[in-house]
This record gives C-alpha cells, sequence and structure tokens, in this order.
C-alpha cells in the first residue's frame, strides 16, 4: 500500500506546482512581482467587431485593432528579470516603427508604431509562463502575446 500512497502524494504535489505555475497577478499585487498590463480605457467596439485604441497592454492578446492612417499604437508588456517578454514582432504592411520611449524595468517589452498605409498587421511577443531560476521547479510553457492591426 505504500507505493501507492507516496504516487499519490507525488502525483498531488505535482498538479498543485503546475497549477500556480500559469498564474497571473491582475492586480499588480502578486506572483512574484509580475502584473499583467491593463487594458486601455479608451477602447471603443467599431461596426467592423475591431477596438479602437492607442494602448495595448499583455491583457490584449487576441484583439483586433483599428486604426486611421496616421494614428499611432504603443505596446507595453509588463515582464520580469525571470519571465521577461521578447521583442514585439510585426508581421504584415501598414505600421512603421517609432520612438516608444525608454524601456526601465528588465523583462519589458515596449514598442510603438505609426499607421502609415492601408493594410493588416499582427504584432506578437511571448514569454516564458514560468520563471527559470536554477534550482526550482520550472516548466517549459511559453505565453503568446498576439494582437491584430487594421489599418484604413
Amino acid at each position: 500500500m505504500r507505493p501507492i500512497r507516496k504516487t499519490t502524494l507525488a502525483l498531488a504535489t505535482l498538479t498543485l506546482l503546475l497549477a500556480g505555475c500559469g498564474t497571473e497577478a491582475r492586480n499588480g499585487k502578486g506572483g512574484g512581482g509580475d502584473s499583467v498590463s491593463p487594458s486601455s480605457p479608451t477602447s471603443t467596439p467599431t461596426a467592423t467587431g475591431c477596438t479602437t485604441r492607442s494602448e495595448l497592454g499583455a491583457t490584449d492578446s487576441g484583439d483586433t485593432v483599428c486604426l486611421a492612417v496616421g494614428d499611432t499604437i504603443r505596446i507595453n508588456l509588463d515582464g520580469t528579470r525571470n519571465r521577461p517578454w521578447k521583442p514585439v514582432t510585426v508581421d504584415g504592411s501598414g505600421l512603421e516603427a517609432t520612438n516608444s520611449g525608454i524601456v526601465l524595468l528588465p523583462g519589458d517589452a515596449s514598442s510603438a508604431y505609426k499607421a502609415v498605409s492601408a493594410g493588416q498587421v499582427r504584432l506578437s511577443s511571448q514569454r516564458p509562463l514560468c520563471a527559470t531560476e536554477a534550482g526550482q521547479v520550472s516548466c517549459k510553457g511559453i505565453q503568446e502575446w498576439r494582437v491584430t492591426v487594421l489599418v484604413t
């Protein structure tokens, strides 16, 4: 009977460790300093099903944003030293990189783009799902961030 109890205990412990690995603090007060960027309060749905806003954060992943030529969009992904965001990548046409300011905190990804012509662009980034500290439990999961931008 002992091997069954040890196996059950090991599985329960592993389940609890993995369940806590992917949680994120939405209020900026937990998770070892991790916080998720809040959505811009200026988000407005349009007839095409996309929103118009000038700032994006981690909680905007999966959204579609509409911009008019001449508009600027800023991306601020709050990360940590142990869970850093990779630089935002651009796939498509219609946006041109512009000055996003200075990134002061290790692990953050910050970028800005100006809408220069009609088109569709996919912005994306990723970071480790769990912190990767030597001698600590970790996982190989990846948190992905993607936003589609429609420029008209």
